[in-house]
């Protein structure tokens, strides 16, 4: 019997659906599911969620809830994480601040001005909880889905010893897009990808093992499906390769799309799939869901309980590892260790990982196209500087960080980056108790 531990349970449709496909596999459904989360509300309305999911697939596993991380980690097998360190008053602030001073921002959970400052105030908890598992379960697997996924990843990873992955469902549901566009059963496509989240690529999209790009490209032909993914499609046509996440998160990751009005109204308005491009999409949504969580919560607790397992990887993974055996591979977030030659050495990357009962093989990919490289490797080498600002609490370091952000310095002169960057302290200096420093003494 497996314990699996779900840190920020209240996070309702991520442990739903996770604890759905752990308990759907046979050799996993009669693992103890430790639900933690700071929310008392939300958790003890999570636990009857999964307690309705036991009794509709007549699991026999068992649920217990716990306010205490150190209690929900003790003797955990694995811990999965879905946390988010603050609410929507001050994410807010990491979109509606850069809006001010010219930088329009989609989504802001991964990287650049909104997602760097994500990152200082998730960075010391993730990395408190990757210390309290070597504390209280140091074989436990941790399998991260908070973003922003490439920071968090190397901050966890240069601090801590724990068996950590960061997982995110960007590569396979680009596959099964794809998949769809070519009418091809998902079964019969097959790939290698590999980069940073949210910004990976496929090297080879192959159908029954004859190359798929030629037909893809000549299916941007069709209106109807150019115009659904105008972003990506957009850099598909110019860069030669499909790249991972929605146009709505890629068009804030490089200064091609978001740096003027009239690129915006014609690549970031109409046409981006589920994930709108417009202005502050995510923020809106959080704000929507402020008003209406308690609603939904309760919603949850009388929908009918679906059973079906989903492409997420964390229950392949833990079947592979804990439960029959059969091998898996997967696309996760680890630090280069020689895994991609032309990304730098100790930055983050996601890569095809194999699963099994001896825990984690990464694959070595190689190079990346080259010119796909230099925009990947930008991006890393800001994002690294930024974590060793966050667990250095160097301002200068952020700033620097953001200013070779590709969006921030085609918009930003490097004094109105710095002014924005002070801002962002400002109001965030509350959170941010490392940079809060005069001779080392915390103010």
């Amino acid at each position: 019997m497996s314990n699996f531990t779900f840190i920020g349970a209240g996070s309702l449709g991520f442990t739903r659906k996770l604890v759905t496909d752990i308990l759907t596999f046979p050799a996993l459904a009669e693992s103890t599911i430790t639900l933690m989360d700071i929310d008392e509300e939300r958790l003890d309305v999570v636990k009857k969620v999964v307690e309705r999911i036991i009794a509709e697939g007549n699991f026999p596993a068992k649920v217990v809830a716990t306010t205490n991380r150190a209690e929900a980690l003790q003797g955990a097998d694995a811990v999965i994480c879905t946390i988010l360190v603050g609410g929507v008053h001050i994410f807010r602030h990491d979109i509606e601040i850069p809006k001010k001073y010219g930088v329009d921002i989609n989504v802001g959970d991964t990287r650049g001005p909104a997602g760097i400052f994500r990152a200082l105030r998730t960075i010391p908890v993730m990395v408190d909880i990757a210390k309290d598992m070597e504390k209280y379960c140091p074989d436990a697997v941790f399998l991260n889905y908070t973003n922003p996924m490439t920071m968090l990843s190397k901050a966890v990873q240069d601090t801590t010893k724990v068996n950590y992955v960061g997982l995110c469902h960007s590569v396979q549901h680009t596959a099964e897009m794809l998949a769809r566009w070519l009418g091809a059963p998902i079964e019969e496509i097959t790939y290698t990808c590999s980069g940073i989240n949210h910004l990976a690529f496929y090297s080879e999209f192959k159908w029954n093992g004859e190359d798929a790009y030629p037909r893809l490209r000549k299916l941007m032909e069709d209106p109807t499906i150019y115009n659904e993914e105008l972003v990506r499609n957009e850099m598909f046509l110019h860069l030669d390769y499909y790249v991972t996440e929605s146009s709505g998160h890629n068009s804030e990751y490089n200064a091609w799309f978001r740096k003027r009005p009239d690129l915006i109204e014609k690549y970031c308005t109409h046409g981006t799939g589920w994930n709108p491009g417009e202005y502050a999409y995510i923020l809106n949504e959080y704000l929507d869901q402020e008003q209406t969580w308690k609603n939904e919560l309760k919603a949850s607790l009388e929908e009918p309980v679906n059973l079906t397992r989903s492409t997420e990887y964390a229950s392949y993974i833990l079947n592979a590892m804990m439960g029959d055996g059969t091998l898996f591979t997967f696309n996760g977030n680890i630090e280069n260790r020689g895994y991609i030659d032309n990304l730098p050495e100790g930055s983050c990357v996601e890569i095809p990982i194999l699963a099994s009962k001896r825990g984690f093989d990464p694959i070595k990919v190689g190079n990346m196209p080259e010119h796909l490289a230099v925009l990947a490797n930008t991006h890393a080498r800001c994002e690294s500087l930024a974590v060793e600002a966050a667990l250095t609490g160097d301002k200068r370091k952020v700033f620097q960080a953001i200013c070779m952000d590709p969006l921030t310095s085609a918009v930003l002169s490097l004094a109105e980056i710095k002014n924005m960057v002070d801002e962002l302290f400002e109001v965030n200096k509350e959170w941010l108790p490392a940079f809060n420093k005069v001779g080392g003494v915390t103010v």
